[in-house]
Order: C-alpha cells, then sequence, then structure tokens
C-alpha cells in the first residue's frame, strides 16, 4: 500500500497574514508539503524575514509587505504574488483583526466598525476576485483548477457579545464561502472555509492570559484549552490537497468542540 502524503509539489500558495500565528504555521507546513508559498506581512518585517529563512529561502517562500483594508488592496497582493513564482493555485485568506477591547454596540464607534468590515472583509472580496481571474488566466496543470481556503471564527456562526464588528465580518465569509462554492464549483475552484476556536496567537494572548477570562475561555472548550496554530493549519493544507477534491462550501469547524456546547 502506498504512503498517504500530501503532496503539493508543484503549487503556489498565497497566504495572507502568514508572518505568525496561524498564518506562519500554514506557511511552514504548505512548504512540507511541497508547495512554494508566498504570503503578505503589515508590520512584522523581521518575523517575516526569519520564516523565509526557515522554509528555504527566496527560491521558495517570499513574503510581500502589504495593507489588507480595501479591495484595491487585495488586488494587489494577488497580482503581485502571481508574479513571483509565475502563477498561485490556492489562497488561504487568514488575515485578519480583532479588537480586543469590549465594545457595545450602542458605543461602538464608526471608525472601528468601519476599519475591521475593511480588513475582514472588503479586502477579501478583492482577493478573492483577482484570485479567480488568475486562476482563468494561466493554464491549468493540476486536476482542480484551483482552492480557496477563507477563515471564519466560531464568532462567525454564533455571534459574539461586544464584538459584533468582528463575528459579522467572520459570518459573512461563511456565507461567501457557501456562495463561491455554488458559482465556482463547476469551473474546478474548490472553495472551502475554516472556522477556528480560541487558538492561542499573539492576537488572542491577552485574553487567554487573564487570570479571569483565561480560565473561563477554557471551561467552555472540551478539550480544556486553546487550540495551537499547527492545529488550525493543518486542516487547511488538507482542504488544499487532491486528497479534498470532493469537498466544496463547506465550514470545517476546529473549535475543540466549543461550538458544540455554545
Amino acid at each position: 500500500m502506498d504512503a498517504f502524503s500530501l503532496n503539493l509539489s508543484g503549487r503556489v500558495a498565497l497566504v495572507t497574514g502568514g508572518s505568525r500565528g496561524i498564518g506562519a504555521a500554514t506557511v511552514r507546513l504548505l512548504r512540507a508539503a511541497g508547495a512554494r508559498v508566498v504570503f503578505n506581512y503589515r508590520e512584522a518585517a523581521a518575523q517575516a524575514e526569519t520564516l523565509v529563512a526557515e522554509c528555504g529561502g527566496a527560491e521558495h517562500c517570499v513574503a510581500l509587505k502589504q495593507e489588507l483594508c480595501s479591495p484595491t488592496d487585495g488586488r494587489a497582493l494577488v497580482e503581485d504574488a502571481a508574479r513571483v513564482f509565475g502563477r498561485l493555485d490556492c489562497l488561504i485568506v487568514n488575515h485578519g483583526i480583532w479588537p480586543s477591547h469590549d465594545a457595545p454596540i450602542a458605543t461602538m464607534s464608526d471608525a472601528q466598525w468601519s476599519r475591521t468590515s475593511g480588513v475582514n472583509l472588503d479586502s477579501v472580496f478583492g482577493l478573492v476576485r483577482a484570485m479567480v481571474a488568475q486562476l482563468d488566466a494561466q493554464p491549468q496543470i493540476f486536476a482542480q483548477r484551483g482552492h480557496i481556503v477563507l477563515i471564519s471564527s466560531t464568532a462567525g456562526q454564533r455571534g459574539e457579545a461586544f464584538h459584533a464588528d468582528y463575528a459579522v465580518t467572520k459570518g459573512a465569509l461563511i456565507s461567501l464561502t457557501k456562495s463561491l462554492s455554488s458559482e465556482l464549483a463547476p469551473r474546478g475552484i474548490l472553495v472551502n472555509c475554516v472556522a477556528p476556536g480560541w487558538v492561542a496567537t499573539e492576537m488572542s494572548a491577552a485574553a487567554l492570559k487573564d487570570p479571569v477570562r483565561g480560565p473561563q475561555i477554557a471551561s467552555v472548550i472540551p478539550v480544556g484549552r486553546a487550540g495551537r496554530p499547527e492545529e488550525i493549519a493543518a486542516p487547511v493544507v488538507f482542504l488544499c490537497s487532491p486528497h479534498a477534491g470532493f469537498i466544496s462550501g463547506e465550514v470545517l469547524n476546529v473549535n475543540g468542540g466549543a461550538v458544540l456546547v455554545g
């Protein structure tokens, strides 16, 4: 019997927000599976450079500095990324912001709502639109024309009090996944979604390390802890592999069972 392998040799992937956390873990696993990877960063230049070196240097992995706040930003990143290795086969939309302070809807500022929407949703429209155009324009050399994986959240499924801006954008990504699947699967472009729960990253560190809130969070996760970035990255890589060729429009919950008891 042949060994089971998530072999992505020959494929090129773009990972947004790839310099740290879930994004960096995804970059590493994609490289381990044989893909060449382009990722963007906003400010973490040193971390990005370290990750590129760890992944074999510019021949295999390239970091691009690019803000993602608008459709224009998303389109620019895809166009720049496609020029690096001459094609793109997978898009992993991982970037996003979660304002950590509680913001009741009655007092949430217009600026916070607009910024969260711009980063978490508007830029995604630009990324996806440009990625589909890129896939349509380049030669198809694999069974699937391409893979798109959107990173949502448990908040997008059941909401999150005092973080309505974040929950709304992540819920929209679930709707976008289903809409794009219906539209693009007949053309060989498979779109899926991974919805993490609490994950131990820089973005969530303040909440998870809080002496009161941290234990409260753990208490509602059946496995009793937050996830590790690698535990989110592995399902993402699977969804970009040939083994996921019959999966489209799905939301894969990776949350330690939290949604089931939420």
